[in-house]
């Protein structure tokens, strides 16, 4: 019988898809190719009521993955909005968020970056301080302590299939158990010797906390390649950059040295955060 559904969770070769009357079938892809992803939408042949055979992917409406030279890791389909949760500890890469959000502005993907573990009052100066010049670009942050209450951060997930992205010992899982009663995500306490966390998520999952809200667990990061982008397109996923980019006497302008370059006359004037800027000419030396 055929039917269609939706990759709630990849292991390896092997994806549990959802189907439209909420059960659920451990379906493996027909021929070698194994390309698929939470979220992407699947026409399965059920062998029973616990196998089937992927043979079809429906048209992607937007696609999450890093690179590397060589090498390419497909994270989650169709999310129309990512949310990057960092906390007051351990201490969270400034650089990671920028690369998350350089991906997600390349989709078109809503942000939202979330700070967590903010009852730990003597360490959310610092980070709010961190947070400052994405809110001052017009990013949403949300400010919560998730073991104690996530439910602010509920209303932001309606009619979104969200991505919970960001290193290990965040609180991403913390938040999934709170905002999805049974879902029995693991989590694990920090290494303070390293004072980083440890990874707990092993592999992508989708849960739907309501009919009106999915979203997708994934497992911790520590580096974010944006090899498959050009200098160009990255620049466009700079928001701060993007009404500057006509401004250039060059129409290949790298925003460098170049005479009578729109950029560098705003970062000059002081409208563009200098520690972004940096970002941006860091991410562009490494793809060239």
């Amino acid at each position: 019988m055929t039917v269609s559904g939706t990759v709630v969770a990849a292991y390896g070769r092997q994806y549990r898809v959802e189907l439209t009357d909420g059960a659920t079938v451990l379906c493996v892809p027909r021929g070698k190719k194994s390309e698929f992803v939470c979220g992407d939408g699947v026409t399965i042949d059920r062998l029973d009521s616990q196998q089937g055979v992927i043979q079809a992917l429906a048209p992607r409406q937007s696609l999450l993955y890093r690179s590397d030279p060589g090498r390419e890791k497909l994270i989650a389909a169709n999310v129309t909005q990512i949310v990057i949760v960092v906390a007051t500890e351990p201490p969270f890469s400034d650089e990671l968020i920028t690369r998350c959000i350089v991906a997600a502005e390349s989709q078109g993907i809503a942000v939202l970056i979330v700070l967590n573990k903010c009852d730990l009052e003597d360490r959310l100066a610092a980070a709010a301080t961190m947070l400052a010049p994405y809110e001052r670009l017009g990013y949403r942050v949300l400010r919560l302590t998730a073991r104690r209450d996530a439910g602010p951060l509920t209303k932001h997930l309606s009619h979104h299939l969200s991505l919970l992205i960001g290193q290990s010992g965040m609180g991403k899982s913390t938040l999934i158990n709170a905002l999805i009663p049974g879902a029995r995500a693991p989590t694990r306490e920090l290494s303070h010797s390293l004072h980083t966390g440890k990874h707990t998520t092993t592999h992508a999952r989708l849960y739907r906390p309501n009919r009106h809200a999915a979203i997708i667990d994934s497992p911790g990061l520590t580096a974010f390649g944006l090899h498959h982008l050009s200098s160009a397109e990255i620049a466009e996923s700079f928001v701060e950059l993007r009404p500057l980019l006509g401004s250039c006497r060059f129409r290949n302008c790298r925003h460098d040295r170049e005479p009578d370059c729109g950029v560098q006359a705003a970062l000059s004037r002081g409208e563009i955060d200098p520690r972004r800027f940096a970002a941006f000419r860091a991410l562009c030396a490494e793809i060239n």
